[in-house]
């Protein structure tokens, strides 16, 4: 053989050797990996070939499946009540994949988990169909559809969040606008441009505002402050007259700030009085005095600068909270009413609500109950987790005693409800930087507890850029309170 055709020769040897090394690597290293690629053609076949599990909200399915033709994907999503329950189910789409609970628990919900095989095996050799699992969701049916009817009502875009303190559990998940997960649920064209359209439209009704977006919290805030201020030895007691006038001079600025309620009534207010106004003097003073570390180290403990949800959430992990590093002094104070460059999401105020309400113990938040096989035999049960002792119990008295005062004698009136011992704040959240320009948002976040030891806390979140409404109309405790109050006593059943 000549030199040329002796080159060629182990040239084309290499190719082949390349080709057989890559078939093996496809087959035994990459072989499950691409099985279960969300593009590959066939798992979407799989998940489609039978009737999905159920997600159960209070024993009554909130999702179904209906069977189709002229297609590979035999049956169909259907959601009930789909815009309320959007931001728990997510969507199911043969087209369009999966979001939230139905990506997180796909292989209960499609059957195809691994704890089912014996199942399989038996289906098959009596001729059944493979069958799947259901979820079994936390959420309070009476609580999710309070806070969705008082969103739309107001024609806000908002999210309203009800967690059970002593638990974790999550007892409602709004966000407004929302969508309904059906009208794209196959695969035809005219599907998938009705999913283009949610996803062109300025309102944004696919996003979970309640878990993925995140706003400047306000003056609801002012209860970790509080707490932070409690728990360092800045205040002792909430009684006392501070030193901290108003209107209050920003350090290294020469800006001043005032409260809504006047100086007069915020000078050296008390930390008591403070939260019954709103006064923002008491609280930039206090997280100034507390410094940024201790601050940013009270909010963590509270669940900010963390991925809390990821273990028990799944694709539902929340957007990060963020208390900044390495605040200035004007920074820091800032953060004390709950503006500067603090962020929180409305789960993240619902949890530090939730947490002092508990005497200060943070539980997981959860959504998911239970895990049934096909049998309706249990496979997984959630067992309430605690995240952190916050803050001391004795904090967390101090912190529920100037909120509940704030709902009897402030600004939080409008969530009181008879029978039912009631803390709550209020709170306006300034955005961008031309304040007359850009309408505020309003916050919102209260407790209730009864008298049988049943208990909830709640985080309503309104955004009123789409409202017909004056700038002074918005204003958390005028149009947050009555959501609240409305959920709360769903769950209580006042």
């Amino acid at each position: 053989m000549n030199r040329p055709l002796r080159h060629i020769a182990i040239f084309c040897g290499l190719l082949m050797l390349a080709l057989l090394i890559r078939t093996n690597w496809l087959q035994f290293a990459q072989s499950e990996e691409l099985a279960n690629h969300e593009h590959n053609r066939r798992v979407k076949i799989t998940q489609f070939a039978t009737p999905r599990g159920d997600i159960i909200v209070n024993g009554k399915a909130i999702t179904g499946s209906k069977e189709v033709e002229g297609t590979d994907f035999k049956y169909q999503r259907t959601f009930k009540q789909g815009k309320m329950y959007a931001p728990v189910t997510g969507y199911a789409s043969q087209a369009q994949g999966m979001s939230l609970l139905e990506k997180t628990y796909d292989s209960i919900l499609s059957g195809q988990d691994e704890r089912f095989a014996f199942r399989h095996a038996k289906d098959i050799l009596t001729g059944e169909p493979r069958r799947a699992g259901d979820v079994i969701t936390t959420i309070d049916a009476k609580a999710q559809e309070a806070g969705y009817k008082g969103l739309t009502d107001l024609g806000a875009r908002g999210a309203v969040v009800a967690l059970e303190p002593s638990t974790g559990k999550v007892l409602a998940l709004v966000s407004t606008p929302s969508y309904d997960p059906s009208v794209f649920a196959g695969n035809s064209f005219k599907e998938g441009d009705k999913f283009q359209a949610l996803v062109d439209d300025k309102s944004k009704p696919l996003a979970n505002r309640p878990l993925r977006e995140t706003f400047p919290p306000g003056s609801t805030f002012k209860i970790l402050t509080a707490a932070a201020a409690l728990e360092h030895g800045v205040i002792t007691d909430v009684n006392a007259p501070t030193d901290a006038v108003s209107p209050y001079p920003l350090p290294q600025s020469t800006t001043k700030i005032s409260s809504e309620a006047g100086d007069a009534t915020c000078n050296k207010a008390s930390m008591k009085t403070a939260m019954q106004y709103s006064c923002n003097n008491v609280f930039l003073d206090a997280a100034l005095k507390v410094g940024d570390e201790k601050m940013r180290e009270t909010a963590e403990k509270f669940g900010f600068n963390e991925d809390v949800y990821s273990d028990a959430f799944g694709d539902m992990l929340a957007t990060k909270s963020l208390y900044p590093e390495k605040l200035d002094k004007p920074g820091t104070a800032l953060t004390g009413m709950g503006q500067g460059s603090l962020t929180s999401t409305p789960m993240q105020m619902a949890m530090v609500t939730a947490a002092l309400a508990n005497d200060g113990k943070l539980m997981q938040p959860h959504i998911v109950e239970e895990l049934r096989g096909p049998d309706v035999s249990t496979l997984e049960k959630h067992d309430p987790k605690e995240m952190s002792q916050a803050v001391s119990p004795e904090t967390a008295k101090k912190v529920q005693e100037m909120m509940e005062f704030t709902a009897k004698e402030g600004s939080a009136q409008r969530a009181l409800i008879d029978g039912v011992t009631v803390g709550g704040k209020t709170g306006t959240a300034q955005r961008g930087n031309d304040v007359s320009k850009e309408v505020p948002y309003g916050w919102f976040v209260s407790y209730g507890k009864a008298s049988d030891g049943r208990s909830v806390a709640v985080a309503v979140f309104i955004d009123p850029t789409a409202m017909d409404i004056s700038r002074s109309d918005i204003s958390g405790g005028r149009l947050g309170a009555p959501i609240a109050k409305s959920v709360m006593q769903a769950v209580l059943g006042k």
